[in-house]
């Protein structure tokens, strides 16, 4: 499924999250299975120019299809679709919100802070994110590690990508990671459904999906992949 397809504009990758369900943006240890092996060169980077198209692409997909973004797989970035993302939390966050989570002695201390942050200041920038919890040097330590496991866990996702503007009003450089709750991001259409199954019963239909999209692949790979 993943052998004949090209990604060549913003549309191609819109169509791919949609079909798929699941996309990587960067390869990892499925063969084929990101955005990075199927985008047409002139779209990944442009040497004239000095641009990245694709780069450019994530924060309107994740906009237009509604979809989660973050580091969901093997500490890499994925865009998942609306209508996975719900039994992909579920499973990843094993039934528990994130209170509940914390009473049972499943989050630490640390990572209470940043997760009540965020989910008091959500959409905030990463920039703004660390600002109020102090993330600096002298200051409080572990934010991309704390902001990284709170996303593999299914409770932040990335909202979009915000450009810093000039004096001008112009924008420059990269775009900054917007952080939000799926809960905040995707509302009913999300708080509806993330527990509506048992964790195991989440898995084992993310598990049947995956082996659907690569029927040719170990299931051993696939569960790995699946953490």
């Amino acid at each position: 499924m993943f052998d004949d397809f090209i990604i060549g504009s913003k549309q191609h990758l819109i169509d791919a999250v949609n079909k798929f369900g699941f996309l990587p943006f960067f390869s990892n240890s499925i063969e084929g299975f990101s955005v990075e092996e199927h985008v047409t060169r002139d779209c990944w980077y442009h040497s004239e120019s000095g641009e990245w198209s694709a780069w450019e692409w994530k924060g309107p997909v994740i906009r237009e299809t509604g979809c989660a973004y973050g580091k969901f797989f093997e500490k890499k970035a994925c865009f998942i679709s609306p209508e996975w993302f719900p039994d992909f939390a579920n499973y990843r966050r094993d039934g528990y919100d994130f209170d509940a989570r914390y009473e049972d002695g499943l989050s630490n201390y640390r990572d209470k802070v940043l997760y009540e942050l965020l989910d008091n200041s959500a959409p905030v920038i990463s920039k703004r994110l660390k600002t109020l919890g102090n993330y600096k040097k002298g200051g409080n330590k572990g934010f991309d590690t704390i902001i990284s496991r709170l996303q593999a866990q299914g409770y932040v996702i990335i909202s979009d990508f915000v450009y810093m503007k000039d004096r001008f009003g112009n924008p420059y450089g990269w775009g900054v990671a917007e952080y939000s709750t799926p809960e905040h991001f995707m509302g009913e259409s999300f708080t509806e459904r993330v527990y509506d199954k048992s964790p195991e019963e989440s898995y084992k239909k993310l598990l049947a999906h995956f082996c659907e999209l690569f029927p040719n692949k170990d299931i051993k790979t696939l569960k790995k992949f699946l953490g």
